[in-house]
């Protein structure tokens, strides 16, 4: 009796962390989950106070997974450091469970702090160690193609085309896998962004024509129809206004960030602010046109807020 019961409350754990991540991908505002992920952590603290040596595993897998969350929650709202510092956590959970697959994904998750702050060569170096963790992984599952993917946006960043175009290859072979895939929660990877994805790369890279056709293409398709993904529509955007700045075009810069500016001042993105705040850099191109000394305005007031 007692062990049917611990067994129970240890997959309430997993069946809220899962509802968790659910409410999470739904929410227009990400920070708006921030209090009871907390408290769902606090809970599965205590539970491991009190009964780690006997549902060690079952408890570290759960925590491995909310403490990721708890993670993009920080990274979505500018926390660098608190994101970092929930990775750190949510990968010794995992390899403590021996949970390969997830171990791989709090490490790809913890390259992303890297890349986003332009520590290429650090994000490379945990994107390996993520690669050799997820082979070992379930080859049913896209853990290996989503650390290519990330793997792809650290080579750009390094100016390595070649293995750039060779991780993004990698990443696209998850359309061989069949069955189930992911699991909609610490893992979601399923090949469906690797258009706009390569879009991003190439503009990082200066194929500024490449990087155009990928995106627009990207933008026009369902995934990212209006009031679908803002996160996603709005990297788009921002994608597309800097590569009107690259040209000199203020007219594409002005309008694509425009857009990308209303959906973040809609959804609350930190992402999305972020995005734009970095635009900011492009936009100086194109010197002191009275639009875009408006748009500028208008960002830093988001990004202050």
């Amino acid at each position: 009796m007692t062990e049917t019961a611990e067994r129970g409350s240890t997959d309430d754990f997993h069946r809220m962390n899962g509802h968790l991540w659910q409410v999470y991908q739904l929410a227009r505002s990400k920070g708006s989950v921030t209090r009871v992920v907390r408290d769902q952590l606090a809970a599965l603290n205590d539970a491991l106070k009190t009964d780690y040596s006997r549902r060690s595993d079952a408890l570290c897998e759960a925590a491995g997974d909310l403490f990721q969350l708890a993670g993009e929650l920080a990274f979505d709202g500018n926390r660098y450091t608190e994101a970092a510092a929930a990775y750190t956590v949510a990968a010794s959970a995992s390899n403590n469970a021996r949970a390969f697959d997830l171990w791989a994904c709090a490490l790809v998750r913890h390259a992303y702090v890297d890349v986003y702050e332009k520590r290429f060569n650090e994000a490379a170096s945990v994107l390996e160690a993520a690669r050799r963790i997820a082979v070992r992984g379930d080859s049913s599952l896209s853990t290996r193609h989503w650390v290519a993917s990330v793997q792809a946006e650290a080579y750009a960043g390094l100016r390595d085309f070649d293995e750039c175009e060779r991780a993004l290859d990698e990443a696209q072979r998850v359309d061989d896998l069949t069955g189930p895939i992911h699991n909609g929660g610490w893992l979601r990877f399923d090949g469906s962004r690797l258009a706009e994805e390569r879009g991003a790369r190439y503009l990082q890279l200066g194929r500024l024509d490449l990087a155009e056709s990928t995106l627009q293409s990207a933008l026009n398709s369902e995934a990212l129809s209006k009031g679908m993904s803002f996160r996603r529509r709005g990297a788009v955007l921002t994608d597309l206004a800097a590569i009107g700045a690259k040209r000199r075009d203020v007219e594409q810069a002005v309008t694509y960030a425009r857009e990308a500016l209303r959906l973040a001042q809609q959804s609350g993105s930190g992402y999305v602010a972020r995005r734009l705040q970095a635009l900011q850099v492009e936009l100086g191109l194109l010197g002191r046109d009275r639009r875009v000394t408006e748009l500028g305005a208008e960002i830093g007031v988001l990004c202050s807020t």
